[in-house]
């Protein structure tokens, strides 16, 4: 071939590339793919989420999280990464990588019958970056090099599949990329049913009945879930026996998908969304079509061994009227039973209470509203006589319990008493009228119950169930409410054999959330055609911690954490992972430590020996991991994740020690250095281990501190600097010893505290105090003053000190004569702030700097409790102060919502507000 022909080739060849090419980005890849549209439309539950480090966050802060790690299967798969991590190196950063292939991504998982006993699940992760996929094929081949995997490839209709199959035991998960988007299952037959959905793109998604909406787009959403009812009885044969949930294939007649939004909030997960009305001719929807919703009035009647209530807002003659042509009795038994229903209000219900053992047999009581509690008597004593029943009754404190022989379903319609298969006619055996409602069970199971309610172990009066109960919807057409504590034995004894044994080795996660509630309420127009259920479901967590959560009035636009204790000093603010919110801790009047997270829940608390100071995180270094750093009394603590002590502290100070402040330098390749202030005017500095330095065992100071002294590093040398009230520094080394040019003379007597500018020797570091005549001086660690500068008029009664900034090289001048507080920007010729004051005494003043012109001075006066807040132009923000009972406030700026999250306390309460604050 001549080289003019083969170069024409290559060209010809070239030129299909790129016209292949662009016809693949101006089409297909043009036209992004609808994720939903590649789950198939048998799946029952669908849950997606696109914030993976929240949620994982959230789930840790609710203890949630260990729970969910310690299930079988998430050990199994963290094995599996586990070990491919190994093989690829096992460095932080491919550990990084490999866990964070989720990210802040739309990650669906949907689960699937795929046969009888079994369900399957279905994973849908995208890939935006080369570099990912890079990640996946590589993990995919370094397993399949592994003598434990083997890796193949097959087609299905045009795609090809990557199967990985452990040798050991022939499990396998099959991998399709679809247009970047990644499908994982070990069942292959739903990644081909994946292949199959695709090829009808204009079929309808899961999602399609519920239009445009997302939910994920709601603020403080962590994950949305779909539920697909009808094909909810079908799941339920995979976990529970056939007839054990009968009850519950007819009430999932009410709706037929619904689409709810997920949020882990503290003590509880909450979903809250949509499901759409069951159209399907003879469902329960269209019996119930127009009856009202009603509150749940069994509160009071209720026992606190129910395990299961289902409630219904319904009226059972007129849901399941006695059929037209049905024949009437010689003894008349038909018309009674009609009259009695016709006596019976729009609301029943069935309890099963608690079981002493898995094989026990369980109470279940069937309630039914009675307006007229007299009328719903007499037929039932008319019934009584007409089936020869005994008069005889038993006395159960003020009730009576009488004898019936008729069954529930005659009354109350089959709803509460499901046809099965074989199965023989139940009868109450008795029946007994408490308040406005009539309840029917056997005689054994109505005197424990009755029991219970003549000994007030009821709902009403338990405090952790009345607060449960406040928060489920007011009212509903469809309520079922589960006590996991209680329904334990009764699950071990429904569930099929193989999830039996599952439920038992997750029994703590099982447990984790006590209360449950899911409600159904129908839209207040049933006959508009896009009428929907408003769903609630509800996993609650009784808070039985320090403090309990509540919203805040609508003026304060936030959040109120109320301690049983009254909260002293003030809150320190601390980030937390994954969230541009601030964690808190807070100390109370009897000396506990809280730690609140970002979703203003009490991670721990810990008593200590007096009040809490230095509270700051520690870094980790030097083989002392990081964490919660604090003094009180004669120790120094230093708390994990959940609040546990990580050795080697607590660190035992001499018993006639008493530590006001403690100080923390930083450490990276060291342990820390912790500088300790006693209330005998001494310090102290050790290290995170415990390793006392020579020269301060300890330190004794001629004269009381003018300010918190400063311990930092330069150039690897430890530097703690120390300003005294007669207007000398001092500097010194870590072996106690004195920088040359020092003591240092301010010139004046010196009040408040210090500002440090670090450099990369002694004489550029710079230091910022003022002394009482008024001046800022900067002076270097060298011993030489670089500048004197007036900030203010100096006056007799006039007192100084300088305030640095929180997390910023900054810091404001603060003048105080008589009642008057004035704050100067070293930078600015007049004050910023000038307030008179009511009161005397100390009012502290704290210094924010979040850069770009965001400073926030806050001003507290403890007389009246309340706290100013001024901007960067001298504003006081909101016009007018706001309470706070503390020695300070916490203070963060988020710039994605350009706003302050404040932090104060109140009393009992801790306060966070978000102050929409616009650049000055």
């Amino acid at each position: 071939m001549s080289r003019k022909l083969l170069a024409l080739f290559t060209a010809l060849l070239l030129l299909l590339a790129l016209a292949t090419y662009v016809y693949y980005r101006r089409t297909l890849a043009a036209v992004p793919v609808d994720p939903y549209a590649l789950v198939p439309n048998d799946a029952v539950l669908v849950l997606s989420t696109q914030d993976h480090p929240t949620l994982v966050r959230r789930l840790q802060e609710t203890g949630l999280w260990d729970n969910l790690t310690a299930v079988r299967y998430f050990q199994q798969s963290a094995g599996h990464l586990a070990l491919a991590d190994s093989l690829t190196g096992g460095t932080s950063r491919r550990r990084t990588g490999l866990l964070g292939l989720l990210g802040r991504k739309l990650v669906i998982t949907s689960i699937h019958v795929t046969g009888p006993a079994v369900f399957d699940v279905l994973y849908q992760i995208p890939l935006t970056r080369v570099s990912e996929y890079r990640q996946v094929r590589s993990l995919l081949e370094t397993l399949g090099r592994d003598p434990r995997y083997r890796l193949t490839t097959r087609d299905y209709e045009d795609h090809e599949f990557s199967v990985l199959t452990e040798r050991s035991s022939e499990t396998s998960l099959t991998v399709l990329n679809y247009r970047n988007h990644l499908l994982i299952s070990t069942n292959p037959g739903l990644v081909e049913a994946v292949v199959r959905r695709v090829a009808h793109p204009d079929e309808p998604t899961v999602l399609t009945p519920f239009g445009a909406t997302d939910l994920l787009r709601v603020r403080g959403m962590d994950a949305t879930l779909m539920v697909n009812y009808r094909r909810l009885p079908q799941f339920l044969d995979v976990l529970f026996r056939p007839e054990a949930h009968g009850q519950f294939d007819h009430l999932a007649g009410l709706v037929s998908e619904g689409l709810l939004g997920m949020k882990v909030i503290g003590s509880r997960v909450q979903l809250q969304g949509f499901s759409n009305p069951e159209t399907a001719k003879g469902a329960l929807q269209q019996r119930l079509r127009g009856q009202r919703a009603l509150p749940l009035g069994l509160t009071p009647m209720m026992s606190m061994r129910t395990a299961l209530l289902l409630h219904l807002a319904a009226n059972p003659a007129r849901t399941w009227p006695r059929p037209a042509g049905a024949r009437a009795d010689s003894l008349g038994n038909g018309a009674a039973l009609d009259s009695l229903r016709a006596t019976f209000g729009g609301e029943m219900a069935i309890a099963y209470l608690a079981a002493p053992a898995a094989s026990s047999r369980l109470g279940r009581l069937a309630f039914v509203h009675c307006p007229t509690p007299a009328r719903t008597q007499r037929w039932l004593a008319l019934l009584r006589r007409l089936n020869n029943n005994s008069p005889s009754f038993t006395n159960v404190g003020p009730y009576q319990v009488h004898p019936v022989g008729f069954a529930e379903e005659a009354v109350l319609g089959p709803l509460l008493n499901p046809a099965q298969p074989n199965a023989v006619e139940a009868r109450p055996g008795a029946s007994v009228v408490v308040g406005n409602y009539l309840v029917l069970s056997d005689q054994l199971t109505l005197n424990g119950y009755l029991a219970d309610v003549v000994a007030g172990r009821t709902w009403s009066q338990n405090p952790s169930q009345v607060a449960f109960l406040q928060e489920t919807l007011p009212r509903a057409r469809l309520s079922i409410l589960v006590d996991t504590r209680n329904s334990w034995n009764a699950l071990l004894g429904v569930l099929t054999e193989e999830r039996r044994a599952g439920l038992l080795r997750n029994e703590a996660l099982f447990k984790r959330f006590p209360q449950m509630a899911m409600q159904l309420v129908p839209a207040d127009n049933e006959s508009v055609p896009d009428a929907q259920y408003f769903t609630q479901l509800l996993l609650r967590h009784p808070d039985l911690g320090p403090a309990t959560a509540h919203p805040g009035v609508a003026a304060a636009n936030g959040r109120v954490l109320t301690f049983k204790h009254p909260l002293t000093g003030m809150p320190t603010l601390l980030p937390a992972l994954g969230t541009r919110i601030p964690a808190v801790v807070v100390q109370d009047s009897v000396r506990a430590l809280h730690y609140v997270s970002a979703d203003n829940s009490v991670l721990w608390s810990d008593t200590l020996a007096g009040p809490a100071v230095g509270v700051q995180l520690l870094p980790g270094g030097g083989g002392v991991p990081g964490g919660l750093l604090a003094g009180a009394g004669n120790r120094l603590h230093l708390m994990g994740n959940e609040g546990a002590e990580i050795l080697p502290f607590p660190l035992h100070l001499p018993d006639t020690v008493r530590a006001t402040a403690l100080l923390a330098g930083p450490g990276p390749a060291a342990p820390a250095r912790l500088l300790v202030v006693t209330s005998s005017n001494e310090l102290l500095l050790l290290d995170a281990k415990g390793r006392l330095f020579s020269g301060w065992q300890p330190k004794r100071l001629d004269f009381p501190l003018a300010g918190l002294p400063a311990v930092f590093s330069v150039n690897s040398r430890d530097v703690v600097f120390v300003p005294l009230q007669n207007g000398y520094v001092y500097a010194y080394d870590q072996q106690g010893n004195l920088f040359p040019g020092f003591p240092l003379s301010m010139g004046a007597r010196l009040a408040g505290g210090v500002l440090v500018q670090p450099g990369a020797t002694l004489s550029r570091t710079q230091l910022k105090m003022v002394n009482q005549h008024g001046e800022l001086i900067t002076f270097s660690l060298s011993g030489d003053i670089i500048s004197r500068k007036r900030v203010a008029t100096w006056s007799r009664t006039a007192r100084f000190q300088l305030v640095p900034a929180q997390r910023a090289n900054t810091c404001v001048v603060i003048r105080e004569d008589g009642n008057q507080l004035d704050v100067y920007l070293p930078n600015q010729p007049g004050p910023l702030v000038t307030q008179r004051f009511v009161t005397s005494g100390p009012k502290p003043v704290q210094f924010f700097d979040f850069g770009k012109g965001r400073l926030l001075v806050a001003i507290t006066e403890p007389g009246p409790g309340q706290v100013f807040l001024y901007d960067a132009k001298g504003r006081l923000l909101g016009g007018a102060p706001v309470p706070s009972t503390g020695s300070g406030v916490g203070l963060s700026y988020d710039a994605t919502s350009d706003s302050y999250q404040l932090v104060r306390i109140v009393g009992r309460e801790l306060r966070r507000t978000e102050l929409k604050v616009g650049l000055p």
